[in-house]
């Protein structure tokens, strides 16, 4: 089959704000710029220093997704789960029903300040009230693709498949995120699924997309085109120590009637859900007794 790439149909520079209790983060997804991109719900380029973080906090109705780019974040939850997420590593996070989580920077001294990016993604209606779970993925475990060989550029598979690699991960719903790095200029064909939504969020350095010359800085969100043609998306990297992820996604035929992160379908089903966490009930039995040992700033 011909390799018949993607291309950019929407730009979107993240700025920073802040967020959480000190933190800094980059929006794109989730913004003004960028709503109703089915099925991401948010995506958070955030740079935690000392002192800041995201102390205890409800979900319902979504995955989070944590990936560390830079130093090391630490999480709790009402479920009695904790741990450290490393640089490299992923903690892919179903909500479902409800929990209450906290997630805080390792702040060593000499060590750098966490980086990460964390995403938001809807789940399928059928799944909004599943039991909370957790796939988590040490740096190592997590597969990497060469598709120009060892000396090339590496793809690494946080979910999805890539160049004969596979990842361990299994969301609820269909969702491929892959980072792709660069130690010199090259060029990557990744397939994605038809008709999936997709973009790329970059990191560092310049890349151009497809067959155009328009070139791409840092911290851009760029939205890819899903023409049923397309078999996948074809990226160059113009700078050594060019990095992006690249995430695609099922898009979900539901409504998203979101309030921070309460997501369901309908009104009734959001008004429910306070009900629900007001009550302590319904996968809040622990919203006003539980309080995490790492949130307190």
């Amino acid at each position: 089959m011909a390799t018949v790439s993607r291309t950019v149909v929407k730009k979107v520079l993240s700025l920073e704000t802040s967020e959480g209790a000190g933190a800094v983060v980059r929006r794109s997804i989730g913004s003004m710029q960028l709503r109703n991109l089915t099925p991401f719900l948010m995506l958070d380029h955030f740079h935690i220093a000392k002192g800041a973080g995201f102390p205890d906090h409800p979900h319902r109705g979504q995955a989070t997704v944590t990936y560390i780019t830079q130093g090391a974040s630490k999480h709790e939850d009402s479920a009695g789960n904790s741990g450290i997420i490393r640089e490299g590593g992923v903690q892919w996070m179903c909500a479902g029903r409800g929990i209450i989580h906290a997630e805080m920077p390792v702040n060593d001294p000499g060590k750098p300040e966490p980086r990460g990016l964390q995403l938001w993604v809807d789940l399928p209606k059928q799944y909004k009230m599943a039991e909370p779970s957790y796939q988590d993925l040490e740096p190592e475990n997590i597969p990497s693709a060469f598709p120009e060989g060892p000396n090339g550029p590496e793809i690494r598979v946080i979910s999805g498949r890539s160049h004969g690699h596979e990842s361990p991960v299994r969301p609820l719903g269909g969702c491929w995120y892959f980072h792709a790095k660069f130690k010199r200029p090259g060029k990557i064909f990744q397939d994605l699924p038809a008709g999936w939504t997709a973009f790329i969020y970059t990191l560092n350095g310049k890349i151009t997309v497809g067959d155009s010359k328009d070139t791409h800085d840092p911290f851009h969100t760029l939205v890819l085109s899903a023409n049923g043609n397309e078999t996948g998306i074809s990226v160059s990297a113009l700078e050594n120590d060019t990095d992006f992820v690249l995430i695609a996604g099922e898009p979900l035929d539901q409504p998203v009637v979101q309030y921070g992160p309460f997501v369901m379908t309908t009104r009734e089903e959001i008004q429910k859900t306070f009900m629900d966490y007001r009550m302590g009930q319904n996968g809040f039995e622990k919203a006003h007794v539980w309080k995490s040992r790492i949130g307190g700033l």
